[in-house]
Order: C-alpha cells, then sequence, then structure tokens
C-alpha cells in the first residue's frame, strides 16, 4: 500500500474517517429481518437466564468470553446484536466485532424495543 493511502474499510468505501456512512452502527428495530441476518443475543448471563424470550433464529453468545468466539463470527454476513435496552453491553460488543472486521449493527435500544415495535420473541 502506498504511503498516506487508507485501506478500504469491510464495507469498501473508501472514507477517511472511522465512522462510515454506509454502515450504521445501529439497526431500528422494524428494519431488522431476523430471517435473512445473522442475530446474535449477547444480553449478560443472568438476564439471558432470568428471560423465556428471544428473538426468533437469534443464536445468544456470551459477551463476558467474546474472545471465546469472536473468530468464528463470519466476515461476509451482516451481523445484528441486541441486549436488553441496547445500551453498553451491546456498543462494546459491536465495537470488538468491527474492529475484527465484522460488519456488525446492534438494535436501537434492544429486545425491549423490538417488542414494542411488534417484533415477535419466540420462547427459548
Amino acid at each position: 500500500m502506498e504511503s498516506g493511502t487508507q485501506p478500504l474499510k469491510r464495507c469498501g468505501c473508501g472514507t477517511a474517517t472511522e465512522k462510515c456512512a454506509e454502515l450504521a452502527r445501529t439497526i431500528r428495530p422494524a428494519k431488522l429481518d431476523p430471517e435473512r441476518t445473522l442475530v446474535f443475543d449477547v444480553r449478560r448471563e443472568a438476564d439471558f437466564a432470568a428471560s423465556n424470550e428471544i428473538i426468533p433464529g437469534a443464536v445468544w453468545k456470551n459477551p463476558e468470553k467474546i474472545d471465546a468466539w469472536i473468530g468464528a463470527v463470519p466476515l461476509t454476513l451482516d451481523v445484528v446484536v441486541y441486549c436488553v435496552r441496547g445500551g453498553s453491553v451491546s456498543n462494546s460488543v459491536v465495537d470488538r466485532l468491527q474492529a475484527a472486521g465484522v460488519k456488525a449493527r446492534y438494535i436501537e435500544g434492544g429486545l425491549e424495543a423490538w417488542k414494542a415495535a411488534g417484533g415477535k420473541v419466540d420462547r427459548k
């Protein structure tokens, strides 16, 4: 690579900033189609255990053990994560996934916003 040139971001754009307009950090609950997206439930273990709900097709991944599973996340798929309310847990997981080159976003407002927007949940 030539001196002074920046590598393309994982979305393929050549913007000079870390924030890429092509890949928003969040997704609105109503925009998510869990049948066409890889969805990870990243609620803390206690929160996951205390709930009997999960977004259909979602896979629970322990956010505290991200080092154990991050390497298996495909770089070619869009990934959406959610926690209870779309706060610090989702943010930290998205940070790590994006740093590893994963096209990751989180649901604005988490599982609670998903349900409020009429999103279906399965019993786990």
